[in-house]
Order: structure tokens, then sequence, then C-alpha cells
């Protein structure tokens, strides 16, 4: 048992071998408050306490060995249990509102073109725990943030499982008590995950990397694309909008000269007709040793005007965290357990 974070009372009892029921609850209570140490919990035995501590049981596994900061984002960079390191970033918007921006799995495997942490290839998956521990970092700094954007490191729907663990613990009124309608799930467009989320029914919100809407394009920058092309994704996410009523989120990183033309905004109006979205577009932000380059203003000017006319619902998403690599796209880390 490397972390008590992610379990609940059932598992709690049984780990620590607790003789009376309601212990479980003063322990995850205790999590709830962001404990690190068990002599923390002082409203449980002592001799319990130093017993768990001489058999090696930790309450949590991951710590920060970072933290960088500007005015609208802050960045942390957490090193797991097993030396490798992932980073979570929180972002402030004018309201006054806090989003934690949670990392599913150490590097990423599906190769997205115009994305750091696609340069690192899969490392692994986070345990459901590792995923919990990145928000009760943030919320030591922070104990206001309330909103989840699963669009770190890693493909979330490539770790479902562990990943939707961590959502129904940080969803447990017991906990964080964090409302599904708070949380959101980005995936580059992984059809099954989307059908499993489908499935569940439970009013999470779900975002798509969508980037472009014409498959020759898709194929090229988005690997995944080969396996699960446009039509097969949109019948997928028609089934979502069926069976959970959410509005869906498209995502759409501008890459200059690559998808900001008129047959790009057509292309993409044909997506999204039949669909209840609203199109995110999100300049792309600079990574080095990648080709790409970033629309200029007139660019991207020109783009909503084709958005206008074809009557596309539309947003552009002011770039946070971009002077401190936490902005979207461009998360990695280097692995520190290397011999």
């Amino acid at each position: 048992m490397s972390s008590l974070y992610a379990m609940n009372e059932a598992s709690l009892s049984q780990a620590l071998g607790l003789e009376k029921s309601y212990q479980a609850g003063q322990v995850l209570s205790w999590l709830a408050k962001g404990a690190t140490d068990w002599d923390q919990m002082t409203n449980l035995p002592k001799k319990d306490r130093e017993r768990w501590k001489a058999d090696g049981l930790k309450v949590i596994s991951s710590h920060v060995v970072e933290r960088h900061e500007e005015r609208s984002a802050l960045k942390l960079l957490v090193e797991l249990e097993d030396g490798e390191l992932i980073e979570c970033v929180m972002l402030s918007d004018g309201t006054g509102r806090k989003t934690a921006c949670i990392s599913s799995q150490v590097g990423c495997a599906m190769g997205c073109a115009f994305c750091k942490t696609g340069t690192m290839g899969l490392v692994r998956n986070l345990k459901d725990y590792e995923i919990v521990e990145q928000m009760r970092h943030l919320k030591e700094i922070d104990p206001t943030v309330g909103h989840i954007v699963f669009m770190g490191m890693g493909e979330p729907m490539h770790n479902l499982g562990a990943l939707m663990s961590a959502v129904t613990w940080m969803h447990n009124p017991k906990t964080y008590g964090i409302s599904y309608r708070k949380m959101t799930i980005s995936t580059c467009g992984l059809v099954p995950g989307i059908r499993s989320l489908a499935e569940l029914k439970l009013g999470i919100r779900l975002a798509v990397s969508l980037v472009t809407a014409d498959d020759r394009t898709r194929n090229r920058i988005m690997p995944v694309n080969r396996s699960f092309p446009l039509a097969e994704l949109k019948k997928a996410l028609l089934l979502f909008q069926r069976s959970c009523d959410k509005r869906i989120t498209l995502e759409y990183c501008m890459l200059s000269g690559v998808n900001t033309d008129p047959d790009s905004a057509k292309a993409l109006s044909s997506f999204a007709t039949g669909l209840q979205c609203v199109v995110n577009l999100i300049p792309w932000n600079q990574v080095d040793d990648l080709p790409w380059q970033s629309p200029s203003q007139a660019e991207i000017r020109a783009f909503t005007h084709e958005l206008d006319k074809l009557r596309v619902p539309y947003t552009i998403r002011m770039s946070k965290g971009r002077s401190i690599g936490g902005a979207c796209g461009q998360l990695a880390t280097s692995r520190r357990n290397q011999s």
C-alpha cells in the first residue's frame, strides 16, 4: 500500500485492520484535510498509528519538487514514488474561480505532433491515488480550487479505470465533494473511452482535442485518427450527447497555415453540425523543437470571421501558464529514475 488517497472507507478499514467502523471515516476526514503523516491523525489511537508507521504504511506517495508561478497560473512538478515526474497546473480566471489541470499518465502514447507531452512517449499510467494526490498538492496551496480538467500529461481515456476511481473519490462528499459537472475529461479521440464514459451517465463533461476536421490532415498530425477517423469519432460523440445531455467542447489548436483557412472552417462546421457543442479555439503555444507556428492575430480574425458566417459557436482561449511552460500542449518532464 503506497498511499491512502483514493481509498474509500471499506478499503481503508481492510487495509489498516481497523477494529471500529467509524475509524475509517476519521481517516477519510484527515485525507480530505490534506494529511500526509500518521501523527496528524490525532483522534486515532496512538498505538495504531505507531503500528502503521512500523509496518511502513504510507499516507501519501508523492511530493512536490518544484513550483513555478505567474499571475494567472501555477505549475507544480511532482515526484512519484518510483522517481518519475509529472506536472499539474492550477489556473485562475477573472472571476476568482480556480481550476486544477491534472495529469493521468507519465508521458503519452498518442503522439500528437503539436504536443510536447507526446515527445516523451508513454512511460506508464498513473495509479488512482497519484491522480488524486495532484489535487491534494494544489489544494494545499489554495483550498478553494473546485474545478478539475483532466487535460494534463497523458490521454485520460487510455487510463480510464484509474481515472474514474480517482474521479469517484474526489466526488465523494466526505472528501472533496466536487460535482461531476465541475469536472472535464479531455481526449484526443479514443472512441472506446468515449463510449464507456457515455455508458456511465455520470454527467461529467467531455472535451475532444479535434484540431482539424479533415481526415487527411488529422491522420498526419494526430495518429489516433488512423484508428478512429472523424466519422467514427462523431458517432461516439452523438452517443455521449444522447446519453449525458451535456454540451461537448471541441478543442481546436490553431496551427498557422495548417488548419486556419476557409476550407478548414467549412470542415469544422460540417463536423459540428448535429452536435451540441462549442469550439474552443486555442492558438498553438510555442514548444521548442516542434515545427509549428502560432497564427497571427490577422489569421485568427480571418478564421473566426469564417466561423461567424457559418454560425459555428466558438470561444478563444486566452493562454495561461505559457511563460512557465504550463499552457496547453507544453507539459513534459524528464525522467529521474534512470540509472
